[in-house]
């Protein structure tokens, strides 16, 4: 694999990063909140030290990437212990929000935390802006002057379209739109992207590279980003309820609750490794469970009488839609700043 795609300054190419960056005492906030600051903060002047390169999973050169989070919620968490557990080095990560409620375990990481914003993004080459939908226009109006053609904005808010985005920062600055799950917490998550309008391939191929060991990592045309949110982003917690309403059930039958959990979670993650691994239709390994007149066959056809695939079908449905208004919403709100 090429270590460098592209230098947008061939002086800088085999030059390490010798950037001054603040430490300061961290903070943070809830899931997804981000820090606004309303006084103008310029970046100090480091062309020099910045490492403008495309940087593909090289062993080497990737440790000298800088990486930027704003909002230090569960999906910037697990994305960052993702990206540690490849080659990108604690120090050259930041992480800012507005208190110190999250920024905790970040720190104890080894990632460096602050309530500046600006601060991240002037110090790193990729920024994922992690923040809730709404934030997301505040946000983006706060950090625009301090863009430039060095950055990689990868916005994780639901919703949130890469029109939005676009408008919101400085002319062709790349964007790239990216939805996570909850499992990115223990590098088994399920991520798609999609890059903006002048997002190139190489772009798309670094942030696959960086985020590859937080699980599976595909990338498709925007259309699918809110398909993804209602399928794996709000569909984790579909199979929560589910794994929930199986120890329940056990429970009722006579099971201790603790023992019944231990197993419903098991039979979970068994079940969805075997589908992965396989690569098998779910309804061909269903089928292979079912043995005729046995105890499979009843169960299902209980579930199907309750109405458990419409249910489920109507629920990956209303997910999307939701996120499809949230974006909307966050357009509305980007329009009027």
């Amino acid at each position: 694999m090429v270590a460098i795609m592209e230098s947008r300054h061939p002086s800088l190419v085999g030059a390490g990063v010798n950037s001054d960056r603040i430490h300061d005492e961290g903070t943070e906030d809830s899931d997804g909140d981000a820090s606004v600051l309303h006084w103008p903060q310029p970046c100090p002047d480091k062309s020099a030290q910045n490492l403008d390169l495309i940087i593909k999973m090289d062993p080497e050169m990737d440790s000298q990437l800088k990486i930027g989070f704003i909002g230090a919620g569960n999906m910037a968490f697990g994305i960052a212990k993702g990206i540690l557990s490849g080659n990108v080095l604690p120090v050259n990560v930041k992480v800012s929000a507005p208190s110190s409620k999250n920024l905790g375990r970040f720190q104890e990481l080894g990632i460096s935390v602050t309530h500046s914003n600006v601060e991240v993004v002037c110090g790193s080459d990729v920024v994922f802006v992690a923040v809730k939908p709404h934030l997301v226009p505040l946000v983006l109006n706060e950090i625009s002057q301090h863009v430039t053609d060095r950055h990689i904005i990868v916005s994780v808010a639901a919703g949130v379209t890469l029109s939005t985005v676009e408008e919101l920062l400085p002319e062709n600055s790349v964007a790239i739109r990216l939805m996570p799950n909850l499992p990115c917490l223990v590098q088994e998550g399920a991520l798609l992207f999609a890059r903006g309008s002048y997002a190139k391939q190489e772009d798309g191929a670094l942030l696959r590279s960086l985020l590859h060991r937080c699980g599976l990592v595909e990338e498709g045309p925007e259309a699918w980003i809110d398909i993804h949110t209602g399928l794996s982003g709000s569909g984790v917690a579909f199979v929560y309820l589910f794994a929930e309403a199986l120890a329940e059930g056990a429970v009722k039958m006579g099971m201790p609750s603790a023992l019944a959990h231990s197993i419903a979670s098991q039979t979970v993650l068994g079940a969805g490794r075997l589908l992965r691994d396989s690569g098998k239709h779910p309804a061909q390994l269903r089928s292979e469970v079912c043995t005729p007149g046995g105890t499979t066959i009843y169960g299902l056809h209980t579930l199907e009488q309750g109405g458990v695939r419409a249910a489920t079908m109507s629920a990956v449905e209303s997910a999307t839609e939701r996120a499809r208004e949230l974006g909307r919403k966050s357009a509305g709100a980007g329009s009027r700043k």
